[in-house]
Protein backbone atom coordinates (compact mmCIF):
# COMPACT_ATOMS: atom_id res chain seq x y z
CA UNK A 1 0.00 0.00 0.00
CA UNK A 2 1.37 3.24 -0.65
CA UNK A 3 0.37 6.84 0.63
CA UNK A 4 -2.34 8.50 0.41
CA UNK A 5 -3.50 12.85 -0.26
CA UNK A 6 -7.21 14.15 -0.09
CA UNK A 7 -7.90 16.85 -2.20
CA UNK A 8 -11.07 18.69 -1.71
CA UNK A 9 -13.54 18.80 -4.62
CA UNK A 10 -16.12 20.54 -3.83
CA UNK A 11 -19.17 18.83 -5.97
CA UNK A 12 -17.01 19.25 -9.07
CA UNK A 13 -14.89 16.68 -9.64
CA UNK A 14 -12.61 18.38 -13.06
CA UNK A 15 -11.29 21.88 -11.38
CA UNK A 16 -9.40 19.56 -8.47
CA UNK A 17 -8.34 16.82 -11.33
CA UNK A 18 -7.30 19.59 -13.23
CA UNK A 19 -5.27 21.68 -10.56
CA UNK A 20 -3.53 17.88 -9.77
CA UNK A 21 -2.77 17.07 -13.15
CA UNK A 22 -1.65 20.82 -14.23
CA UNK A 23 0.45 20.93 -11.12
CA UNK A 24 2.32 18.35 -12.86
CA UNK A 25 3.39 19.66 -15.79
CA UNK A 26 3.54 23.50 -13.73
CA UNK A 27 6.49 21.69 -11.62
CA UNK A 28 8.15 19.36 -14.12
CA UNK A 29 7.10 16.06 -12.95
CA UNK A 30 6.53 15.44 -16.91
CA UNK A 31 6.72 17.57 -19.83
CA UNK A 32 3.44 15.94 -21.43
CA UNK A 33 0.35 14.12 -19.86
CA UNK A 34 -2.30 11.89 -21.93
CA UNK A 35 -5.08 11.95 -20.15
CA UNK A 36 -9.40 11.60 -21.29
CA UNK A 37 -10.38 14.81 -22.21
CA UNK A 38 -14.07 16.39 -23.50
CA UNK A 39 -13.53 17.07 -27.35
CA UNK A 40 -15.35 20.59 -28.84
CA UNK A 41 -18.01 18.58 -30.41
CA UNK A 42 -20.85 16.45 -29.10
CA UNK A 43 -18.94 15.67 -25.51
CA UNK A 44 -16.97 13.19 -27.26
CA UNK A 45 -14.11 11.87 -24.71
CA UNK A 46 -10.49 11.00 -26.12
CA UNK A 47 -7.75 10.85 -24.73
CA UNK A 48 -5.26 13.82 -25.54
CA UNK A 49 -1.94 14.41 -25.20
CA UNK A 50 -1.44 18.15 -23.33
CA UNK A 51 1.55 19.80 -22.66
CA UNK A 52 0.00 23.31 -21.43
CA UNK A 53 -1.35 23.31 -18.39
CA UNK A 54 -4.36 25.39 -19.00
CA UNK A 55 -5.81 23.03 -21.77
CA UNK A 56 -6.33 20.66 -18.86
CA UNK A 57 -10.05 22.44 -18.03
CA UNK A 58 -11.37 19.78 -20.40
CA UNK A 59 -9.59 17.07 -18.30
CA UNK A 60 -12.84 14.40 -17.47
CA UNK A 61 -10.72 10.66 -16.87
CA UNK A 62 -13.81 9.58 -15.00
CA UNK A 63 -16.54 9.97 -17.77
CA UNK A 64 -17.91 6.36 -17.89
CA UNK A 65 -16.91 5.85 -21.80
CA UNK A 66 -13.78 4.29 -23.40
CA UNK A 67 -14.08 4.77 -27.42
CA UNK A 68 -10.72 2.75 -27.35
CA UNK A 69 -8.28 0.92 -25.44
CA UNK A 70 -4.92 2.86 -24.94
CA UNK A 71 -2.64 0.75 -23.83
CA UNK A 72 -1.53 1.24 -27.63
CA UNK A 73 -1.43 4.70 -27.90
CA UNK A 74 0.65 4.64 -24.40
CA UNK A 75 3.17 2.30 -26.04
CA UNK A 76 3.00 5.07 -29.16
CA UNK A 77 3.81 7.08 -26.71
CA UNK A 78 6.83 5.54 -24.97
CA UNK A 79 8.13 3.95 -27.69
CA UNK A 80 12.08 5.06 -27.84
CA UNK A 81 11.03 8.28 -26.09
CA UNK A 82 13.00 10.26 -23.67
CA UNK A 83 10.65 12.67 -22.43
CA UNK A 84 8.89 11.93 -19.05
CA UNK A 85 5.40 11.76 -19.72
CA UNK A 86 2.37 10.47 -17.70
CA UNK A 87 -0.85 9.00 -18.63
CA UNK A 88 -4.10 8.74 -17.13
CA UNK A 89 -5.49 5.07 -17.79
CA UNK A 90 -8.09 2.30 -16.23
CA UNK A 91 -7.28 -1.43 -15.07
CA UNK A 92 -7.75 -2.69 -18.22
CA UNK A 93 -5.56 0.06 -20.06
CA UNK A 94 -2.60 -0.41 -17.37
CA UNK A 95 -2.71 -4.00 -17.65
CA UNK A 96 -2.68 -4.35 -21.41
CA UNK A 97 -0.04 -1.77 -22.06
CA UNK A 98 2.41 -4.10 -20.07
CA UNK A 99 2.19 -6.70 -22.09
CA UNK A 100 2.85 -4.23 -24.99
CA UNK A 101 5.98 -3.49 -22.63
CA UNK A 102 7.13 -7.27 -22.63
CA UNK A 103 6.85 -7.04 -26.41
CA UNK A 104 9.44 -4.39 -26.76
CA UNK A 105 6.19 -2.26 -28.04
CA UNK A 106 6.36 0.31 -25.09
CA UNK A 107 8.61 1.47 -21.94
CA UNK A 108 8.15 2.57 -18.71
CA UNK A 109 11.38 4.20 -18.44
CA UNK A 110 10.22 7.33 -18.33
CA UNK A 111 6.87 6.87 -17.70
CA UNK A 112 4.57 7.71 -14.80
CA UNK A 113 1.40 5.77 -15.23
CA UNK A 114 -1.81 7.46 -13.12
CA UNK A 115 -4.53 4.82 -12.73
CA UNK A 116 -8.16 5.12 -11.34
CA UNK A 117 -10.73 3.25 -9.74
CA UNK A 118 -12.95 1.83 -12.34
CA UNK A 119 -16.56 1.27 -11.88
CA UNK A 120 -17.10 0.65 -15.83
CA UNK A 121 -17.58 2.36 -19.06
CA UNK A 122 -20.91 3.00 -21.07
CA UNK A 123 -20.71 1.81 -25.45
CA UNK A 124 -19.64 4.87 -26.78
CA UNK A 125 -23.39 5.30 -28.18
CA UNK A 126 -25.28 5.60 -24.48
CA UNK A 127 -22.82 7.48 -23.62
CA UNK A 128 -23.14 9.98 -26.58
CA UNK A 129 -26.73 10.13 -25.59
CA UNK A 130 -26.28 10.68 -21.89
CA UNK A 131 -23.92 13.88 -22.39
CA UNK A 132 -26.42 15.34 -24.53
CA UNK A 133 -28.52 15.63 -21.08
CA UNK A 134 -26.30 15.94 -18.63
CA UNK A 135 -23.36 18.11 -18.42
CA UNK A 136 -21.63 16.26 -15.92
CA UNK A 137 -21.96 12.32 -16.73
CA UNK A 138 -18.89 11.60 -15.59
CA UNK A 139 -19.98 13.12 -11.79
CA UNK A 140 -23.34 11.49 -12.10
CA UNK A 141 -21.91 8.54 -12.92
CA UNK A 142 -19.69 7.79 -9.83
CA UNK A 143 -22.20 9.69 -7.14
CA UNK A 144 -25.02 6.86 -8.45
CA UNK A 145 -22.55 3.93 -8.96
CA UNK A 146 -20.03 4.95 -5.38
CA UNK A 147 -23.29 4.79 -3.24
CA UNK A 148 -25.04 1.84 -4.24
CA UNK A 149 -27.61 3.30 -6.66
CA UNK A 150 -25.57 1.10 -9.26
CA UNK A 151 -24.32 1.95 -12.87
CA UNK A 152 -27.58 2.02 -14.89
CA UNK A 153 -28.24 5.40 -16.77
CA UNK A 154 -30.51 7.88 -16.45
CA UNK A 155 -32.03 6.37 -20.29
CA UNK A 156 -32.20 2.70 -18.74
CA UNK A 157 -29.04 1.58 -20.19
CA UNK A 158 -25.82 -0.31 -18.12
CA UNK A 159 -22.23 -0.12 -18.46
CA UNK A 160 -20.61 -3.06 -20.80
CA UNK A 161 -20.87 -6.16 -19.78
CA UNK A 162 -17.04 -6.86 -19.71
CA UNK A 163 -17.25 -3.79 -17.21
CA UNK A 164 -19.35 -6.03 -15.12
CA UNK A 165 -17.51 -9.14 -14.88
CA UNK A 166 -14.17 -7.14 -14.47
CA UNK A 167 -12.30 -8.09 -11.51
CA UNK A 168 -9.96 -5.23 -11.47
CA UNK A 169 -11.65 -2.19 -10.53
CA UNK A 170 -9.02 -1.02 -8.60
CA UNK A 171 -5.85 -0.18 -11.20
CA UNK A 172 -2.47 -1.74 -11.25
CA UNK A 173 0.32 -1.90 -11.58
CA UNK A 174 0.20 1.76 -11.90
CA UNK A 175 2.48 4.81 -10.15
CA UNK A 176 -0.26 7.01 -8.70
CA UNK A 177 -4.25 5.98 -8.54
CA UNK A 178 -7.00 8.51 -8.60
CA UNK A 179 -9.38 6.66 -6.04
CA UNK A 180 -13.30 7.34 -6.07
CA UNK A 181 -14.09 3.72 -4.43
CA UNK A 182 -14.66 4.22 -0.66
CA UNK A 183 -15.11 8.15 -0.85
CA UNK A 184 -17.53 10.37 -1.42
CA UNK A 185 -16.50 11.88 -4.97
CA UNK A 186 -18.60 15.31 -4.00
CA UNK A 187 -16.57 16.15 -1.36
CA UNK A 188 -12.58 14.71 -2.39
CA UNK A 189 -10.88 12.66 -4.56
CA UNK A 190 -8.22 10.43 -2.88
CA UNK A 191 -4.87 10.10 -4.19
CA UNK A 192 -2.65 7.21 -3.57
CA UNK A 193 1.19 7.58 -4.35
CA UNK A 194 2.04 3.70 -4.96
CA UNK A 195 5.50 3.47 -6.01
CA UNK A 196 9.03 4.99 -5.92
CA UNK A 197 8.02 7.01 -8.66
CA UNK A 198 4.90 7.93 -7.49
CA UNK A 199 5.84 9.10 -4.28
CA UNK A 200 8.89 11.27 -5.88
CA UNK A 201 5.87 12.97 -8.01
CA UNK A 202 4.32 13.57 -4.34
CA UNK A 203 7.58 15.16 -3.19
CA UNK A 204 7.71 17.47 -6.10
CA UNK A 205 4.43 18.52 -6.00
CA UNK A 206 4.92 19.47 -2.45
CA UNK A 207 1.63 17.62 -1.04
CA UNK A 208 1.13 16.12 2.23
CA UNK A 209 0.70 12.52 2.88
CA UNK A 210 -1.00 10.19 4.85
CA UNK A 211 -0.58 6.18 5.72
CA UNK A 212 -4.10 6.05 6.09
CA UNK A 213 -6.62 5.22 3.36
CA UNK A 214 -10.37 6.48 3.00
CA UNK A 215 -12.49 5.23 5.65
CA UNK A 216 -14.22 2.08 4.06
CA UNK A 217 -12.13 1.65 0.87
CA UNK A 218 -10.70 -1.78 1.87
CA UNK A 219 -14.66 -3.45 1.89
CA UNK A 220 -15.80 -1.39 -1.18
CA UNK A 221 -13.76 -2.76 -3.15
CA UNK A 222 -13.91 -6.42 -2.05
CA UNK A 223 -17.54 -5.97 -2.20
CA UNK A 224 -17.44 -4.67 -5.90
CA UNK A 225 -15.08 -7.70 -6.88
CA UNK A 226 -17.14 -10.42 -5.39
CA UNK A 227 -20.11 -9.24 -6.94
CA UNK A 228 -18.45 -8.71 -10.35
CA UNK A 229 -17.06 -12.42 -9.57
CA UNK A 230 -20.22 -13.82 -9.12
CA UNK A 231 -21.74 -12.00 -12.69
CA UNK A 232 -18.21 -13.48 -14.34
CA UNK A 233 -18.90 -17.11 -12.95
CA UNK A 234 -22.06 -17.27 -14.86
CA UNK A 235 -21.87 -15.44 -17.55
CA UNK A 236 -18.61 -17.49 -18.72
CA UNK A 237 -20.22 -20.89 -17.75
CA UNK A 238 -23.31 -19.87 -19.90
CA UNK A 239 -21.08 -19.04 -22.91
CA UNK A 240 -19.23 -22.26 -22.26
CA UNK A 241 -21.72 -24.19 -21.95
CA UNK A 242 -22.75 -22.49 -25.17
CA UNK A 243 -19.90 -23.67 -27.00
CA UNK A 244 -18.94 -26.89 -25.46
CA UNK A 245 -18.79 -27.99 -29.32
CA UNK A 246 -18.06 -26.66 -32.61
CA UNK A 247 -21.74 -26.52 -33.67
CA UNK A 248 -22.13 -24.33 -30.90
CA UNK A 249 -18.92 -22.08 -31.29
CA UNK A 250 -20.22 -21.43 -35.07
CA UNK A 251 -23.55 -20.40 -33.97
CA UNK A 252 -22.12 -17.30 -31.82
CA UNK A 253 -19.85 -17.08 -34.59
CA UNK A 254 -22.54 -16.82 -37.64
CA UNK A 255 -22.75 -13.83 -38.64
CA UNK A 256 -18.80 -12.66 -38.08
CA UNK A 257 -18.47 -10.72 -41.73
CA UNK A 258 -14.30 -10.92 -41.65
CA UNK A 259 -14.30 -6.85 -40.82
CA UNK A 260 -11.78 -7.69 -38.62
CA UNK A 261 -12.73 -4.93 -36.04
CA UNK A 262 -12.05 -6.80 -33.24
CA UNK A 263 -8.76 -7.62 -34.01
CA UNK A 264 -7.74 -3.93 -34.21
CA UNK A 265 -9.92 -2.79 -31.42
CA UNK A 266 -7.79 -5.40 -28.87
CA UNK A 267 -5.02 -4.05 -26.63
CA UNK A 268 -2.67 -7.41 -26.86
CA UNK A 269 -3.20 -8.32 -30.84
CA UNK A 270 0.26 -7.10 -31.09
CA UNK A 271 1.54 -8.10 -34.31
CA UNK A 272 2.78 -5.68 -37.08
CA UNK A 273 1.25 -7.63 -39.81
CA UNK A 274 -1.70 -10.02 -39.63
CA UNK A 275 -1.55 -12.89 -41.39
CA UNK A 276 -5.60 -12.60 -42.15
CA UNK A 277 -4.22 -9.71 -44.18
CA UNK A 278 -1.64 -11.52 -46.42
CA UNK A 279 -1.79 -13.68 -49.17
CA UNK A 280 -2.14 -16.62 -47.54
CA UNK A 281 -5.77 -15.84 -47.15
CA UNK A 282 -6.35 -13.37 -50.34
CA UNK A 283 -7.50 -16.64 -52.17
CA UNK A 284 -8.42 -17.06 -56.37
CA UNK A 285 -11.45 -17.42 -57.60
CA UNK A 286 -10.45 -21.13 -58.68
CA UNK A 287 -10.24 -22.10 -55.24
CA UNK A 288 -14.12 -20.58 -54.21
CA UNK A 289 -15.29 -22.66 -57.07
CA UNK A 290 -13.01 -25.81 -56.14
CA UNK A 291 -14.44 -25.09 -52.16
CA UNK A 292 -18.11 -25.30 -53.53
CA UNK A 293 -18.18 -27.64 -55.88
CA UNK A 294 -16.71 -29.95 -53.43
CA UNK A 295 -19.91 -29.06 -50.61
CA UNK A 296 -22.55 -28.04 -52.94
CA UNK A 297 -22.44 -24.95 -51.31
CA UNK A 298 -19.87 -21.81 -49.54
CA UNK A 299 -21.04 -19.52 -46.89
CA UNK A 300 -19.11 -16.31 -47.85
CA UNK A 301 -17.20 -14.38 -46.52
CA UNK A 302 -14.95 -17.75 -45.23
CA UNK A 303 -12.21 -18.53 -42.53
CA UNK A 304 -14.80 -16.81 -40.18
CA UNK A 305 -14.75 -19.27 -37.65
CA UNK A 306 -10.66 -19.95 -38.45
CA UNK A 307 -9.97 -16.46 -37.82
CA UNK A 308 -11.57 -16.06 -34.13
CA UNK A 309 -9.76 -19.61 -33.50
CA UNK A 310 -6.54 -18.46 -34.84
CA UNK A 311 -6.84 -15.10 -32.60
CA UNK A 312 -8.13 -17.40 -29.35
CA UNK A 313 -4.79 -19.40 -29.91
CA UNK A 314 -2.08 -16.69 -30.41
CA UNK A 315 -2.89 -14.58 -27.41
CA UNK A 316 -5.99 -15.68 -25.55
CA UNK A 317 -3.23 -16.07 -22.57
CA UNK A 318 -3.22 -12.03 -22.95
CA UNK A 319 -6.45 -11.24 -23.03
CA UNK A 320 -7.60 -8.38 -20.28
CA UNK A 321 -10.54 -8.34 -20.87
CA UNK A 322 -11.57 -4.75 -21.39
CA UNK A 323 -14.45 -6.01 -24.14
CA UNK A 324 -13.10 -3.70 -26.89
CA UNK A 325 -13.42 -6.28 -28.96
CA UNK A 326 -17.30 -6.79 -28.15
CA UNK A 327 -17.91 -3.10 -28.09
CA UNK A 328 -16.61 -3.26 -32.04
CA UNK A 329 -18.04 -5.89 -33.56
CA UNK A 330 -20.69 -4.19 -36.14
CA UNK A 331 -23.04 -7.37 -35.55
CA UNK A 332 -23.05 -7.72 -31.69
CA UNK A 333 -21.00 -10.59 -31.67
CA UNK A 334 -19.83 -11.12 -27.71
CA UNK A 335 -16.61 -12.06 -28.80
CA UNK A 336 -15.41 -10.36 -25.47
CA UNK A 337 -16.65 -13.50 -23.59
CA UNK A 338 -16.28 -16.27 -25.85
CA UNK A 339 -12.19 -15.13 -25.61
CA UNK A 340 -12.50 -14.48 -21.63
CA UNK A 341 -14.40 -18.22 -21.70
CA UNK A 342 -11.31 -19.52 -23.33
CA UNK A 343 -8.68 -17.62 -21.72
CA UNK A 344 -9.80 -17.94 -17.70
CA UNK A 345 -8.51 -22.21 -18.18
CA UNK A 346 -5.82 -21.00 -20.51
CA UNK A 347 -4.23 -18.22 -18.11
CA UNK A 348 -5.09 -20.58 -15.38
CA UNK A 349 -3.24 -23.35 -16.50
CA UNK A 350 -0.04 -21.21 -17.10
CA UNK A 351 -0.48 -20.02 -13.64
CA UNK A 352 -0.37 -16.28 -15.94
CA UNK A 353 -2.43 -12.91 -15.15
CA UNK A 354 -1.64 -10.76 -17.62
CA UNK A 355 -0.71 -7.07 -16.68
CA UNK A 356 0.25 -8.52 -13.07
CA UNK A 357 3.79 -7.36 -13.67
CA UNK A 358 6.53 -6.91 -15.76
CA UNK A 359 8.18 -9.83 -13.83
CA UNK A 360 6.13 -12.26 -15.27
CA UNK A 361 6.89 -13.74 -18.59
CA UNK A 362 4.89 -14.40 -20.95
CA UNK A 363 4.00 -18.09 -21.54
CA UNK A 364 5.44 -19.64 -24.93
CA UNK A 365 7.62 -16.53 -24.99
CA UNK A 366 9.86 -18.43 -22.65
CA UNK A 367 11.39 -22.23 -22.88
CA UNK A 368 11.08 -24.71 -19.90
CA UNK A 369 12.49 -27.75 -20.15
CA UNK A 370 9.70 -29.60 -18.30
CA UNK A 371 6.81 -27.31 -19.43
CA UNK A 372 5.04 -29.75 -21.53
CA UNK A 373 4.80 -32.29 -18.54
CA UNK A 374 3.84 -29.28 -16.54
CA UNK A 375 1.12 -27.38 -18.39
CA UNK A 376 -0.72 -30.92 -19.90
CA UNK A 377 -0.64 -32.64 -17.07
CA UNK A 378 0.63 -35.71 -18.47
CA UNK A 379 2.92 -38.17 -17.03
CA UNK A 380 6.60 -39.10 -18.93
Amino acid sequence: MGQFTSISTQGSMRPALAGLLGGMLDKGVVTALMVPCRQPHKNTVMQTLVTDPAMLDRADPFAPVVPTNSARLVAALTHNGAAPVAAVVRSCEARAFLELVKLNQGSTEHLLLIGIDCLGRYETRDYLSLAEQDDDVGMTFLKSAGNGGGTKSALGTDVAVACRMCEHPVAEPVDVRLCTIGADPTKSLWVEWVTDKGKEACGKLGMPAQEAEPDGRTAAVKALVDARLAFKTARLDAMRERTKDITGVTEVLASCINCYNCRVACPVCYCRECVFLTDTFRHDGEQYLRWALNRGKLKLPTDTVFYHMTRMLHMSTLCVGCGQCTSACPNDIPVGELFRSVAGPAQARFAYQPGRSLEDKQPLAVFYAEEFDDVTGQVK
